[in-house]
Order: C-alpha cells, then sequence, then structure tokens
C-alpha cells in the first residue's frame, strides 16, 4: 500500500514514452556564479525531497526526470473519466518525515490522518455476528492503548490473544540496533512465541504484509520489529492512519512541482540521464541526450537496478549488492460499481484472497455509483495472471465479504501492476542496503531501497532524500539549520 504499472490495454505511462519523446533542451543561459549546484537525478518522492532541502539551503539544483510526470510509484493516470491512482498508499501518524513532505508541498489537508487508529477487519468464513472485528486504539500510554482492542477482537480465541500480547512485549524489548535481527526470520520468530497460524494471518500479517510487501516468513525479523515497535508501540496515536483524499498526483506531481518551482529548483521531464561521471576539478559531469551539467554534487535517487547502471567506477565497495536486493510486486484491483456497496473508506479482510479494500469514489472523480480499489501485496503468485481470472477471483469474493454487491452492476474492472513495487524485505537485505554517501565525494544516493531502517515506503523514500541531502550539504558548508529537527526525526 506502494515501475511497470499497467491496466489491461492501457498503458499509465503511454502519454509519450521519455525514449520516444527524447530529452528537452535545458539549461540555456545559465547563469554564471559562485552558488553551489546541484542535480538530482529521479524525480520520485526521494528526488524531490532531495531537491527541496538542497534548494532550500541555497543550492541551485536541477532535477531530472525520464518519465512525464513526478511522484515515482505513487502517481495517478486518467481512465476515461477517472482519475486512477496506480496504487493505494497510505501512512501513519509515526511517518514524520512524509508528513514534513505533505506540509512542504502545502498538501497535509489533502491527506489528513485519522483521529485515532480503526482498523475494521471483515472475515469472510466468520460466523453470523462476529464477521467483523476492529483494530483500535484508546488514549492509554503504550501498551495499554492497544488493550482494549486486542480483548475484544473476535478473529483470535481467548488464549490466542493472550500470546499476542506476549509476544508484542517481547517485540518491544528486541534492540533495533543489534545487525543480527536482520539475518533472522519474522515468521520463525512468531512461532518461537506461541503465534498460531491464525494469530499470523488474522494480526501479524494483516499488519505486515501491507508495510512490508512480504508474509511474516518471508520477512526480515529486523524490518519486521521495526514496523511494529515503531507504528504500534512507540506511542498511542503512531499508528494512525492518513491517506490521500485526493489522486495521488495532485500531491505527488502538481503541488510537487509547484512547490520545486518555488524553490527555483529546474525541473526537467522526459530527461534521461546516460552518464554521471566525475571531473578533473572535483566536479560532477551529468550527460543527458543532447546536453552535459556540471555540478558540484549529485543525488542518485533511481531505483537500485538503474542506480547500478549509473554509478560511476569505485563509487561503492561492492556494487554487485544492489543488483542482489530483490523485488516484490504488487497487484492493485479497481471495481466501479453502478451503486453504493461500502459504507465505510476502507477495509482489511481475513478468509479471503482480498487484502485492504479502499473507497477511491470521490478522489477519482467519479459523479455515480462507487469505486472500490483492492491492494493485494505480496502478490507474486497473481501479478501476471490476466484481467478476465482475476474477475473471477475477485468479484465473488467481493459479494462474500460486502452483500451489497450482490445484484449491483459492475460497470468497470481493470487492474494496475507494479512488479517492482518495493525492495524484497527478506532476511539479510540489510547487509545490501547502501547508506547516502558513497566513495565518491559529491555523489549521494536516495531511495526507498538505501538504508533507512524502514521498509519500502513513502516514508523511506523521503527519508533517504533527507539524507542524501543533509549528507550533500555537509560537503558542501552549506546550511543545514532547516533539516535538523527534521533530520533528527527522519535519520
Amino acid at each position: 500500500m506502494n515501475d511497470s504499472t499497467q491496466a489491461e490495454g492501457l498503458d499509465a505511462d503511454s502519454p509519450g514514452r521519455p525514449e520516444e519523446k527524447g530529452a528537452k533542451r535545458f539549461l540555456e543561459g545559465v547563469v554564471a556564479g559562485d552558488g553551489r549546484e546541484a542535480v538530482v537525478v529521479g524525480g520520485g518522492l526521494a528526488g524531490i525531497t532531495a531537491a527541496l532541502a538542497l534548494a532550500d539551503a541555497g543550492v541551485r539544483v536541477t532535477l531530472l526526470e525520464g518519465r512525464p510526470r513526478l511522484g515515482g510509484l505513487a502517481f495517478s493516470f486518467q481512465r476515461g473519466g477517472l482519475t486512477v491512482d496506480n496504487g493505494q498508499h497510505v501512512y501513519l501518524r509515526c511517518c514524520t518525515a512524509y508528513r514534513w513532505f505533505l506540509d512542504r508541498v502545502d498538501g497535509a489537508e489533502l491527506a489528513p490522518l485519522q483521529d485515532r487508529l480503526d482498523v475494521p477487519v471483515l472475515d469472510a468464513e466468520g460466523k453470523p455476528g462476529r464477521r467483523l472485528g476492529r483494530i483500535g486504539r484508546t488514549a492509554l500510554p503504550v501498551p495499554l492503548h492497544l488493550a482494549r482492542s486486542l480483548a475484544t477482537y473476535p478473529h483470535l480465541s481467548l488464549t490466542e490473544r493472550a500470546k499476542v500480547g506476549r509476544a508484542a512485549l517481547a517485540l518491544k524489548g528486541l534492540d533495533l540496533a543489534d545487525p543480527a535481527l536482520d539475518a533472522q526470520n519474522f515468521g520463525s520468530w512468531l512461532a518461537a512465541h506461541g503465534q498460531s497460524e491464525r494469530a499470523v494471518e488474522a494480526l501479524w500479517d494483516l499488519v505486515g504484509v501491507a508495510t512490508l510487501n512480504a508474509v511474516a516468513k518471508d520477512s526480515s525479523l529486523g524490518l519486521a520489529a521495526m514496523v511494529f515497535k515503531t507504528g504500534l508501540l512507540s506511542d498511542p496515536g503512531a499508528a494512525d492512519i492518513g491517506w490521500a483524499r485526493v489522486p495521488l498526483g495532485e500531491l505527488h506531481d502538481t503541488l510537487a512541482r509547484k512547490a520545486l518551482d518555488s524553490a527555483g529548483v529546474r525541473t526537467e521531464l522526459r530527461t534521461r540521464v546516460t552518464s554521471i561521471l566525475p571531473n578533473e576539478n572535483g566536479r560532477w559531469t551529468v550527460q543527458v541526450p543532447g546536453e552535459t551539467l556540471d555540478a558540484d554534487a549529485v543525488v542518485l535517487a533511481v531505483p537500485q537496478r538503474e542506480a547500478h547502471g549509473l554509478l560511476p567506477a569505485g563509487a561503492l565497495d561492492a556494487p554487485e549488492r544492489l543488483l542482489e536486493i530483490g523485488t516484490a510486486p504488487i497487484l492493485n484491483i479497481h471495481v466501479v460499481y453502478d451503486r453504493k456497496v461500502l459504507s465505510r473508506p476502507f477495509f482489511a479482510a481475513l478468509g479471503s484472497p482480498v487484502q485492504w479494500v479502499f473507497d477511491r469514489t470521490e478522489a477519482s472523480g467519479l459523479a455515480e455509483g462507487q469505486y472500490l480499489a483492492l491492494s493485494q501485496s505480496a502478490a507474486q503468485d497473481e501479478i501476471d495472471e490476466p484481467v478476465s481470472s482475476l474477475r473471477e477471483r475477485y468479484l465473488p469474493e467481493l459479494e462474500r465479504l460486502l452483500p451489497g454487491t450482490r445484484g449491483a452492476e459492475v460497470r468497470d474492472f481493470f487492474v494496475t501492476r507494479e512488479r517492482t513495487a518495493t525492495f524484497a524485505p527478506t532476511p539479510g537485505v540489510g547487509r545490501l542496503r547502501p547508506g547516502a554517501r558513497t566513495k565518491a565525494p559529491g555523489l549521494y544516493l536516495a531511495g526507498a531501497w538505501t538504508a533507512t531502517g524502514w521498509p519500502a515506503t513513502m516514508e523511506s523514500a523521503v527519508r533517504s532524500g533527507v539524507s542524501a541531502a543533509d549528507a550533500a550539504l555537509s560537503a558542501l558548508g552549506r546550511p543545514r539549520d532547516h533539516l535538523f529537527e527534521l533530520f533528527e526525526e527522519a535519520a
């Protein structure tokens, strides 16, 4: 709930591919001066953040993005009269860096947080009267803030609930700085702490799959512990959920571009970088078709495989490790009904292949009926299935979960596929994730896949951009005061 997004018969990036359009001519008449210059390669959340942070410190920044839009893997496109997000993205109150990003682009009011965590959980196989449970919190201190919710959660037995509480306390006691956690398997840790298969399905994976994009047995204990300790066991309100009430493109493209323009950043779309090389004078040369840019600092904010292809020799001790970072897919299923079938903004499901369902009616601009988006993480088994097969599987599942869909007309059904939506949070991935600094002075890395300590989320992407900008500004001797408060929380 995170490069190849397609609807059946629809390419979300079809309005002009970068490789077909070529690069625009730019940087004509750049004013010479004593000011420091930086180039940011990549216009996702990491690159946008780095560009804004550098520009706010007085650095002249050029942002280069190969696609015809900003936003990376959190974007929108048009399908007929609908504005469609490629996938459902949410954030939590503990996502301090992404909240800074929303404030920085004047978008916080468009993606508000819940007043208090409340997740409806529907069990398709539950007995009448016990199909609906809720995961929520009170204002009590941690861990008592979840006690009432756990005590009344109908999808687990009394014994399972008690064991969940004990496992949560054990998880809270783990030291996230211990590198040994990264090599361990979260599923095995849960089993060793008395968690049944049902408890893993109905609670641990319910949260973990959506945040890690992997089931517990395929997840690093270090990353899983970070998610649960930070989100559920750090502060009573840490896990309150926020999501965009407008298309993601309005936040991550339109408003982001406006903020970049106001900060003086020169943004160039449909512009692919072909090489990044150090100069003899200690600066950097960034080559794009038909143009050459010189810069004091370069932030490489692209996916790990693309970064590997652009890194100059010697920039990392073991650049091949970037290619060892696996990827994981997310499948998103979009259904438009002729009537309202869901009365709540979202819910999670058990006893069904359906994972999370969101109402996107208002955000999409739909005038009649209701538009539901199903976010299916860790979708390795389904990512390449034809739309017809997915339709046959998921429409009946929605009827099992939502009686209001029975008899409703399906006006549209399509899918978007992110085959490399996130890096795979497998045990041992931590040793593969590089930090912001490289061995080449003036060259920095950003992206959710870098060593932020977080899984591949919007929060991780923004944190990486902050880290890269902080490292660059330190080397350039530029002011970093505007980053201190943010960086202390996001580092």
